[in-house]
């Protein structure tokens, strides 16, 4: 019987349908050709590669799992594998395509109108228009329900004062999703960038996702009409379902950076001659690659169950906290674990342990951190709530 592969333990592969694997060989290929050779020089920059937003979209990455609207409507395991490989590159290019898809074009489709979803998704799809997501503040990250942001109905529409804070795309973006209080009631709407009272500012100093676009959104006496009102949106919901969208693609994504980090130090630890041998024959070595490739493993089959309880509509959010958790701390301690293979060699951005623990250290804190997601397990399992 032949032995299993190293990069495919239990054989997930042979659970993916053949449009699966062919999506997922389209986006490897773009990826290992069009950004691969140049992400290193914007993570230096610290600029996302913003010509890339077209691309994406001729290649129907950006709001790939919705329907219609000039969407794809593939299903969620393969928008998995999409966000698998784009951050097989780096945590900041998932990042974009994540934002756009799960937290721009996702809340727009469920909570717009028809005319509103007739405006803004085909441009969104296609990357001519860019979007970002504005829930987080300055004082509320994880506890949202606080949030200070405030719309007032005034003569013709709405007036929005507030402030937002870590907000991916912001700089970027022709369109803003803002979430504000409506008379005590969180309600989104759509500000685009051209909007008085409207200012997006990059934040600079990041020392993780420097290929990625952060900024802050001020709003200050911002007059939007009546048609910016997102009409479906009711309450602290809504938006909380636009980030199980999106911790669901972040549970794919990191497998991505996982992958990267064990592939490039196996092939390292092959070459490297130690004590007269291969590091890769060392039993301290070998260890760290059993633990890596079980946890990857472990990876694989939990999301694409994950992915085919969501195209079953049987997934609840739990479960998403559940993946997004694990993948995001095993992806974490596995990107250490090889920048340690590699030795001092780990530190240069020849290679890419670092800049991908760097990555993630940001991503198992934004959509939900570590511990916030221990929490929602721990409610789950007791049925009481630690945030009361």
């Amino acid at each position: 019987m032949q032995s299993p592969s190293v990069h495919d333990f239990f054989d997930f592969n042979s659970l993916l349908s053949d449009e699966e694997r062919q999506v997922r060989e389209s986006v490897r290929e773009f990826v290992s050709s069009e950004i691969q050779p140049v992400i290193r020089d914007y993570y230096r920059k610290g600029e996302f590669p913003r010509h890339l937003a077209k691309p994406f979209g001729e290649l129907g990455l950006l709001g790939s799992n919705l329907d219609g609207y000039g969407c794809p409507g593939l299903n969620n395991v393969a928008y998995g594998l999409i966000m698998t490989e784009l951050e097989y590159c780096d945590s900041g290019i998932r990042s974009f395509v994540s934002v756009q898809g799960a937290l721009v074009m996702y809340p727009i489709y469920s909570f717009g109108s028809e005319e509103q979803k007739k405006k803004y998704l085909p441009k969104l799809a296609t990357g001519e228009m860019i979007g970002c997501f504005g829930l987080t503040e300055p004082d509320y990250g994880s506890d949202p329900s606080g949030m200070i942001t405030r719309a007032e109905k005034v003569d013709g529409g709405y007036k929005l004062n507030g402030r937002k804070m870590w907000i991916t795309n912001a700089s970027l973006a022709d369109v803003a999703v803002v979430w504000a209080k409506l008379d005590g009631v969180v309600r989104g709407f759509l500000i685009e960038k051209k909007t008085q009272g409207f200012t997006a500012k990059p934040m600079h100093g990041k020392l993780s996702l420097r290929a990625s676009d952060t900024s802050e959104i001020l709003l200050d006496d911002c007059v939007v009409s009546e048609d910016a009102l997102l009409p479906k949106s009711a309450g602290l919901k809504s938006p909380l379902s636009c980030l199980t969208q999106a911790r669901y693609g972040i549970a794919w994504g990191v497998m991505g950076a996982a992958l990267a980090c064990f592939n490039e130090s196996l092939e390292y630890a092959k070459g490297r001659i130690m004590f007269d041998k291969p590091i890769a024959g060392f039993q301290l070595t070998q260890n760290k690659f059993a633990e890596m490739m079980t946890e990857i493993t472990k990876m694989q089959l939990l999301l694409v169950q994950l992915g085919r309880l969501k195209d079953a509509g049987k997934m609840h959010h739990a479960q998403v906290s559940l993946a997004k958790r694990n993948n995001c701390y095993q992806a974490l301690q596995i990107a250490r674990s090889g920048r340690e293979i590699l030795g001092a060699n780990g530190i240069m951005d020849d290679y890419v342990c670092m800049r991908h623990a760097a990555n993630l250290e940001s991503v198992i804190t934004y959509e939900g951190t570590h511990e916030i997601h221990t929490l929602v397990l721990g409610q789950s399992a007791t049925g009481i709530s630690a945030f009361q």
